[in-house]
């Protein structure tokens, strides 16, 4: 097989042309570069406005205010039917498509999300809790009322809505085929969602009390009827690794109870520690550990 064993310095053939359009590349490159407008720099770019470290929210009153930053975690809970399984505590995240990312440093919408195994507060999952109409900062969120939750992502200029729509053949989530949950520039109605008690016994005599910090509680969409969901058991290869999906549909059990995967927190600011999460806090023991452990002969002297 015949081999090209002349370059551009030989001058054979179209030598001429060939210097040329070389220096024309590296005067286009150089000229990128110092634009900021390479691949290489974009991508860094994005990155560092995705990961940059956040200060979330501390609640003074363990209530949950608007125009508070928080970080949504859906709790770790065991399983039993999957054998590939993402375990932990898991984050909503954005998700960045993977080739868009590449050619752009700004973010594109409708943006994808998931729900990835970090709890420390960077751009990429602290949301902030608004009103629907921009009026109520500062008050009390409470079970029942309408408000949306929004994501800068880092950059100081933008601002996306946690949204969600009825499902068509052509807009479905990857893994699931369920309802998509995205992100958007739009304030819309698509962009309501609603806190509700996780015990369906007690959920209308929570409604209308302030919404706990750090609790269970269940996220539903307004527009549909739909609860916010992470399937650990549907992976995705992101823009940061395997993570899990994101969907808006309801997971009953035979009691007709949601199931752990509609479970969300919504998680503070630690008041000890700067830029950690009320997560890291030792948890306390149960008010019956102590009459438990004496009645077993665990607590003697």
């Amino acid at each position: 097989m015949a081999q090209n064993l002349y370059g551009p310095r030989v001058r054979m053939g179209n030598w001429n042309e060939d210097v040329y359009l070389e220096e024309e590349r590296m005067k286009d490159f150089l000229e990128k570069r110092d634009k900021g407008e390479l691949l290489i720099q974009r991508n860094r770019r994005l990155k560092e406005n995705l990961l940059r470290q956040m200060q979330l929210s501390i609640s003074e009153d363990g209530h949950i205010h608007y125009g508070d930053k928080v970080i949504l975690v859906n709790p770790d809970h065991p399983n039993v039917d999957d054998a590939v399984f993402l375990g932990g505590d898991l984050s909503l995240c954005m998700m960045p498509d993977e080739i868009k990312a590449h050619l752009s440093d700004e973010l594109e919408v409708p943006c994808g999300l998931s729900a990835a195994q970090t709890k420390m507060p960077v751009g990429r999952n602290t949301f902030i809790v608004m009103s629907m109409d921009g009026n109520a900062d500062g008050q009390v969120l409470r079970y029942g009322q309408n408000f949306c939750l929004g994501i800068q992502g880092g950059f100081a200029d933008k601002m996306f809505f946690l949204a969600s729509d009825h499902r068509t053949l052509l807009k479905s989530s990857k893994k699931s085929w369920l309802q998509e949950v995205y992100l958007t520039d739009e304030l819309s109605y698509l962009n309501c969602w609603q806190a509700a008690f996780p015990d369906p016994q007690l959920r209308l005599e929570y409604e209308g009390c302030p919404v706990q910090a750090n609790a269970k509680l269940l996220l539903n969409h307004c527009r549909t009827n739909r609860g916010l969901a992470v399937h650990r058991q549907l992976l995705l290869s992101t823009y940061f690794g395997k993570e899990a999906e994101v969907a808006a549909h309801t997971h009953l059990d035979s009691h007709r109870v949601e199931k752990p995967k509609n479970h969300w927190m919504l998680v503070t600011g630690n008041p000890r520690k700067a830029s950690s999460t009320m997560l890291e806090l030792p948890k306390p023991l149960a008010e019956d550990t102590r009459a438990t452990e004496q009645a077993v002969g665990l607590d003697t002297p």
